[in-house]
């Protein structure tokens, strides 16, 4: 690895569903969705490298997704057809977050890659441009991109910051299996026309995740961490799962709860922000 790659470090961060309803579906099968996202200071690690010759190079920490396929690359080849730019990327991944855990893994790495391109071969795109290709990949891709913690509405797309979030220490705990987003929306038991819910009536602490009860028959396993946890403390489970998670008063109480996870379970102490660290990252390069 050449010195300029390892210095060209960028953050790709978790997120929570801090609720998610499914209100309606639409003529071509996606779900209209009411959620409120927060994002983790928690997350998978990316490098890029700036090539010339158009192709990308993929080193990733997690195998069995074949580069092609990768929303990483994916996501290059979207930006640099869109703006016909002739450079390439060597990019390596950090891959940190599990893989069907609800936390937005690969939305978040796919959302990081078009922002640091951005800036690597000197576009010049705007959030919303660099959003409205995120769209393209991914619903969750958007969000990752503006980098502020919000309501979403839509296919998750429809976006309306919520600075007032608190931003508490978090225990979220993945139960050892991978959940497939598009088996849970699949599912013909899902809930799919709930009642639309109102920005003031979730800050004021309404608000379920629809998800929850297709993952559970589906996967025991996560209704087994969620009944755990809930025993110790208000818990709810993240997007399409599998990762569960509960706010904690301080950090010392989400550290003693993690000690007594269950084996094959496992997790993390982490801190909600409503800004994203890939903003922060940004305003290094301005600073």
């Amino acid at each position: 690895m050449t010195e300029v790659f390892a210095e060209q470090s960028w953050p790709a961060p978790a997120k929570l569903n801090l609720f998610l309803h499914v209100t309606g579906r639409r003529a071509d099968g996606y779900h209209e969705l009411q959620t409120a996202f927060q994002f983790l200071d928690v997350g998978d690690v990316l490098w890029f490298e700036a090539g010339a010759d158009g192709e990308f190079e993929l080193e990733c920490s997690l195998p069995g997704i074949p580069a092609g396929q990768n929303l990483v690359v994916r996501a290059a080849r979207r930006l640099a057809d869109y703006t016909g730019c002739q450079q390439g990327a060597r990019i390596r991944i950090d891959k940190r977050l599990p893989v069907g855990g609800g936390l937005g893994g690969g939305s978040s790495d796919a959302a990081t890659t078009l922002v640091a391109l951005n800036v690597l071969w000197g576009l010049g795109l705007d959030a919303d441009e660099l959003a409205w290709l995120g769209l393209q990949l991914g619903a969750d891709v958007p969000v990752f991109v503006h980098g502020v913690a919000a309501w979403a509405e839509g296919v998750g797309e429809k976006l309306t910051p919520l600075p007032e979030l608190a931003e508490p220490w978090y225990l979220v705990v993945y139960p050892a299996v991978s959940v497939s987003t598009a088996e849970i929306f699949s599912d013909p038991r899902l809930t799919r026309n709930a009642h639309p819910l109102k920005i003031s009536a979730f800050l004021a602490g309404a608000g379920v995740n629809h998800l929850e009860p297709v993952v559970v028959r589906r996967y025991p396993e996560v209704g087994k961490a969620l009944n755990w946890l809930s025993k110790i403390q208000s818990a709810r489970m993240t997007g399409s799962g599998a990762c569960v998670f509960a706010p904690c008063k301080d950090r010392h109480q989400a550290e003693s709860i993690l000690k007594s996870l269950p084996a094959p379970w496992t997790g993390f102490v982490t801190r909600g922000c409503n800004r994203s660290p890939l903003l922060e990252r940004l305003e290094q390069l301005h600073r």
